[in-house]
């Protein structure tokens, strides 16, 4: 069993203080292949109780006074409170205030977007995968933030970069459909005709920008050529998840 820490990326973006986001690596944690090793998706074929060994290493790690509110991902647009529950619920984004259990969303290619306003009373974190951006999750999540685009600010975590996402036009039509502005985000394949390579990021910053949340940082990542640091699904297949948190100190 190992015993390195917990390891996580803090996001870099200027919140408000007592704003904390970050999003975990594969380090520290005590599953073992295909999983290796700080696992904390549930429901991917690890084992339960190492699971639950891993989520309690991770909260130790980083001084959460609440556990997570973890949620049952089903690539839709639901938002729930933040709060304690006694099972997940069944939803793709959360938002919280001071005091509130940190939100949290579990990816392993998928975009996670994390919102707070610029006076850090209110925070909120969105599971996006193309299916999310098709339906609306961001749209659905900044509705619920209670306050202006303008007042809010947001940090994209790690994601499948372009390069590495090839998608049929259902996806791209899809996506288009709910952002119209993204048409730059998707380039035609080199390697496949009728196939294109789409830019997570690209998207949810179109998508961001026309409900005037004009600050966006982060970025840049990518989840399918960063074996040492990320879970891949479209690289491996049978992977584990990892996190991206956010709350309110």
């Amino acid at each position: 069993m190992t015993t390195t820490a917990p390891g996580w990326i803090d996001a870099d973006w200027p919140a408000p203080p007592g704003v904390r986001a970050v999003t975990t690596t594969r380090l520290g944690g005590e599953s073992r292949a295909p999983y290796a090793s700080l696992n904390l998706g549930a429901g991917t074929g690890d084992a339960p109780t190492t699971v639950t060994r891993n989520r309690a290493r991770l909260r130790s790690a980083l001084g959460l006074a609440h556990e997570p509110c973890w949620l049952e991902q089903v690539h839709g647009s639901d938002v729930v409170r933040a709060a304690r529950y006694d099972e997940a619920p069944r939803a793709d984004a959360s938002v919280g205030e001071p005091g509130s259990p940190p939100c949290v969303v579990l990816t392993a290619d998928c975009l996670p977007v994390v919102l707070c306003d610029t006076s850090g009373t209110r925070i909120g974190i969105v599971h996006a995968g193309w299916r999310g951006l098709a339906n609306g999750a961001i749209a659905r999540c900044v509705e619920r933030m209670d306050h202006p685009g303008r007042e809010l600010l947001a940090w994209l975590g790690p994601a499948i970069g372009q390069d590495s996402y090839e998608v049929g036009r259902e996806v791209r039509d899809a996506c288009l459909a709910g952002a119209p502005g993204a048409k730059s985000a998707f380039v035609p394949s080199p390697a496949r005709r009728d196939r294109w390579l789409a830019d997570l990021y690209a998207i949810a910053t179109s998508q961001l920008e026309s409900l005037g949340v004009l600050h966006v940082h982060g970025g840049g990542f990518c989840t399918y050529r960063d074996r040492p640091r990320f879970f891949s699904h479209r690289r491996d297949g049978t992977t584990g998840r990892f996190a991206t948190l956010a709350w309110i100190r």
